[in-house]
C-alpha cells in the first residue's frame, strides 16, 4: 500500500448509491411525450440524499425532481442539481463518449471552484448526470448515473475513527445544535471549531475571511455531511478537498481533521458519523488531470442499468399509454399543432352496431375516443362474426345482444374505456305504433332521447333509411355533431349533418365558395319524400346490408376520420365545407384544419375505386332537420313522434312537401296539355 507518512492509506471514497423511484420514470415519459419530443435538451433535475433503515443513505430522484423546486421532507439531508440527458435512440444512448461528457461537466464544476462561489454555495460543488433512453413502447428505461469528481489529488487518510471517541458528548451535542441551526444551504460543507469542550460552527464563507494558519489546524474540524454508510468516507469529500485545496494552497502538506456527519432519519447526527484525518502530501493539481464519477452497475461493472416498468405497472394503465401512444407520436415530428387530449374527452354514441358499428368503434379507439356508448335491438348470428369485427363465434352461439356484446368487446380491447351498450328498439316513420306497442315505443324514444342528451357525438351507423330520422331529429333539436354513414353494394356515404346550434341571422351574405357548417344539410335534405317503411315484403338479400366486405370497413374509417378532423379545426363543428371540394388547387389555407380541408359528404365507388365530395346546403322544408319540423317537436314531443310514426305522409303535409309534389303534377299535365294541342 503506497502512504504518505507512517500509518496513512489511500482514500477509498465510498461510491453513491442511487435510487430511481417509479415515478421518476413516469414523470419522465410524460415530458418526452407532450413537452421534449424529438428534442434532447438537457434538462434540470434535484437529487437528494435520503437516509433507509436498510442501507442508509442513498441518493434517490422520483417524479418532483423535475420540479423547479427541489422538494424536501424528514429523511431528506440534502438535494443536489444535476441534469439529465435523454437520447431519442438506444445507439445514442450506447455510443456517446461517456469520458468527454463527464470532462465537460467537470469543467463547468471547477468553473465554481476557481471563481470561488462554491464557499457561498458550497452545494454548488456538488452535481450529478443521468444519461437516459427511454423506450415508451416496452417501457424500459436504460440510464446511466455519474457524480462528477477530479481524479487528482490523490489523499491519505489515517487514524479513522468514530466520531463519539473523538469528541465528548457536550461537544457532539453543541455540533448537533449547531447543524440544525444552519442554513440549509450551508449543510453540505462548512467549519466546527473547537474551543476548549466547545463546538462551534461557521460558514466557509465566514471561515475563510481570515487566513488560516497551520498552529490553527489542531482546533479546526473540516465537516461535509457524508452519504456514505461504510468504513470509507464518502464521495463529497473529494470533491471538498480539491476546491478547499484550491482556495487555500497553504493547505498543502498538512494533516486536516475531517468529520463525515452522518444523518439519521430524524435529522440528527447518527452515532456512525466518523472523523479522519486526512494528509495532504505531494499535491497535482485539478487540471492535470482527467474527471471520473461513473456509477457501477448492480454487477459491479462500469455500465448502465435497466429499468423495466412493465413488471410493477398496471396492466390497464400500460395498455391506456400504449393505446395513446401513436397519437402523441404523430405530435412528436408530423402534426405538431395536434390536440392529443380533445378525442379522450368527446362521448360518441353509436346507433347500430353491426357492420358499421364495428368498423366505427375500432377507428374510435385507436384515435384515443374513450367514451363509447351502443345501441342496437339485434342478436348476435352466426353471419356476423365474419364481417362485424367485435364478435366471435361464441357470441353467435349464445346469441347475445349486438349493443351488450359490443361493448364488452370494446373493453376487452382496451379496458380503461368506458363503454355501455343499451338495447332499444329505434321507432320509425311509416311503422304504425298501436295501443299495444305505444307504451313499449315511448320507453325507446325516452331511452333514444337521453343518450343522445348525454354525448357529444352521434353516429347513425343504421340498416334503413327510416331509422336514422328520429336521431337525425334529436340531433338537431340538441345541436349534436351527427355523422352519417350508409352503404351500398359497391358504394357508400359518410357525411356530417349542418350543426343546429347557431342559426344564421337574416340579411346574412351567402358565400360562393364553401358552406358554413351550421348551414349544411342531413342525410335527409336531398330527399321530397317522408321515409316509409322499407323492410315491409323484402326477400332475404333485402333484408341483410349486401355489401362487398371492404365497404363498411373503408365507410366507418372514413366517419371516425371525418370526425377527428372536425374536433381539430379551430370552428369545431362549424368548420366550413368547400362546394369544389375535390379542386386541391383551390382549397383556402384559412378554411382548413390541422388535418386539412373538411368535406361535408363523401361518396365513394369500389367499381371504379373513385370518391366524390359533394356538398349541399340545408333544404328548408326537410322532413328532419328542417325548423319547423324542430319546431314541432319542441311544441308537441312525443305527440308529435307517434303522429310521424303512425302516417308516412305527415311530415309531407307539416313541411309543405305535399303542396310541392301537387305543384309538379300540375305542371307535369299542363306540359301534357300542351302537347296534346300541337
Amino acid at each position: 500500500m503506497t502512504t504518505a507518512s507512517d500509518n496513512a492509506e489511500i482514500i477509498q471514497y465510498a461510491p453513491f448509491i442511487s435510487f430511481v423511484h417509479p415515478s421518476f420514470w413516469n414523470k419522465l415519459k410524460d415530458l418526452k411525450l407532450e413537452v421534449d419530443k424529438l428534442c434532447e435538451t438537457k434538462k434540470q433535475v434535484f437529487g437528494r440524499f435520503i437516509y433507509r433503515d436498510t442501507i442508509g443513505t442513498v441518493f434517490e430522484v422520483d417524479g418532483t425532481s423535475f420540479n423547479q423546486i427541489p422538494e424536501t421532507g424528514q429523511q431528506c439531508c440534502l438535494t443536489v442539481e444535476g441534469t439529465i440527458m435523454n437520447k431519442n435512440t438506444l445507439e445514442e444512448f450506447k455510443t456517446i463518449d461517456k469520458a468527454v461528457l463527464l470532462n465537460v461537466i467537470g469543467q463547468t464544476l471547477w468553473a465554481n471552484v476557481e471563481d470561488m462561489t462554491w464557499i457561498k454555495k458550497p452545494g454548488s460543488l456538488l452535481s450529478f448526470i443521468i444519461l437516459s433512453f427511454a423506450d415508451l413502447k416496452k417501457f424500459n428505461y436504460y440510464y446511466w448515473f455519474a457524480f462528477p469528481a477530479p481524479s487528482q489529488p490523490t489523499l491519505y487518510t489515517k487514524d479513522p475513527k468514530q466520531i463519539t471517541n473523538e469528541l465528548s458528548n457536550k461537544q457532539i451535542e453543541d455540533l448537533n445544535e449547531g447543524f440544525q441551526s444552519l442554513d440549509y444551504s450551508q449543510k453540505y460543507f462548512f467549519i466546527a471549531v473547537k474551543e476548549n469542550d466547545n463546538i462551534t460552527l461557521k460558514t466557509l464563507e465566514d471561515f475563510m475571511k481570515n487566513e488560516i494558519s497551520q498552529n490553527d489546524l489542531e482546533q479546526i474540524y473540516f465537516v461535509f455531511t457524508d452519504p456514505s454508510s461504510g468504513d470509507n468516507p464518502g464521495w463529497p469529500l473529494r470533491l471538498f478537498m480539491a476546491a478547499l485545496l484550491k482556495a487555500c494552497p497553504n493547505l498543502s502538506d498538512s494533516e486536516l481533521k475531517v468529520i463525515a456527519l452522518r444523518v439519521d432519519r430524524t435529522g440528527g447526527i447518527a452515532s456512525s458519523s466518523r472523523n479522519f484525518t486526512v494528509v495532504t502530501k505531494n499535491i497535482q493539481p485539478v487540471e492535470s488531470a482527467g474527471w471520473v464519477g461513473w456509477e457501477r452497475n448492480e454487477k459491479g461493472n462500469f455500465g448502465p442499468r435497466l429499468a423495466n416498468m412493465s413488471a410493477s405497472m398496471d396492466t390497464r394503465i400500460m395498455a391506456s399509454d400504449q393505446a395513446d401512444l401513436n397519437i402523441k407520436l404523430m405530435k412528436w415530428r408530423l402534426v405538431p399543432e395536434l390536440d392529443v387530449t380533445v378525442m379522450g374527452k368527446t362521448s360518441c354514441l353509436l346507433l347500430g352496431a353491426g357492420t358499421l358499428g364495428s368498423q366505427v368503434a375500432r377507428g374510435l379507439l385507436a384515435w384515443g375516443f374513450r367514451t363509447i356508448t351502443f345501441i342496437d335491438n339485434g342478436k348476435v348470428s352466426f353471419s356476423n362474426p365474419t364481417r362485424q369485427c367485435l364478435y366471435n363465434f361464441m357470441d353467435a352461439c349464445h346469441s347475445k345482444m349486438k349493443a351488450e356484446a359490443a361493448a364488452a368487446a370494446v373493453q376487452q380491447v382496451l379496458p380503461a374505456v368506458t363503454s355501455k351498450g343499451i338495447v332499444a328498439h329505434i321507432p320509425m316513420p311509416g311503422h304504425p305504433v298501436g295501443e299495444s306497442l305505444k307504451t313499449e315505443t315511448i320507453s325507446s324514444i325516452e331511452t333514444i332521447t337521453e343518450a343522445i342528451q348525454q354525448h357529444e357525438v352521434i353516429f347513425l351507423l343504421l340498416d334503413t333509411r327510416e331509422a336514422r330520422w328520429l336521431p337525425t331529429l334529436l340531433g338537431a333539436h340538441f345541436g349534436k355533431i351527427v355523422i352519417n354513414a350508409a352503404l351500398g353494394f359497391d358504394s357508400y356515404l359518410v357525411m356530417r349533418h349542418g350543426l343546429n346550434k347557431t342559426p344564421p341571422q337574416e340579411g346574412t351574405s351567402v358565400h360562393s365558395t364553401y358552406i358554413s357548417g351550421s348551414e349544411l344539410g342531413c342525410y335527409f335534405c336531398n330527399d321530397v319524400t317522408a321515409p316509409g317503411d322499407s323492410m315491409k315484403d323484402r326477400t332475404l338479400d333485402q333484408q341483410c346490408t349486401v355489401t362487398r366486405p371492404g365497404v363498411s370497413a373503408i365507410a366507418g374509417a372514413l366517419a371516425v376520420e371525418l370526425l377527428v378532423a372536425m374536433l381539430q379545426h379551430p370552428l369545431k363543428a362549424q368548420a366550413p365545407a368547400l362546394y369544389n371540394f375535390n379542386d386541391e388547387d383551390n382549397q383556402p389555407t384559412d378554411l382548413q384544419g390541422v388535418l386539412g380541408a373538411i368535406p361535408h359528404s363523401i361518396r365513394g365507388f369500389l367499381h371504379n375505386y373513385q370518391n366524390v365530395a359533394p356538398t349541399s346546403r340545408k333544404f328548408e322544408q326537410c322532413i328532419a332537420c328542417s325548423d319547423i319540423v324542430v319546431k314541432q317537436y319542441r311544441e308537441e314531443g312525443i305527440e308529435f313522434l307517434l303522429k310521424v310514426f303512425n302516417s308516412g305522409k305527415y311530415l309531407e303535409e307539416l313541411t309543405g312537401l305535399s303542396e310541392l309534389h301537387l305543384a309538379a303534377e300540375v305542371t307535369d299535365l299542363m306540359a301534357l296539355s300542351d302537347d296534346e294541342e300541337d
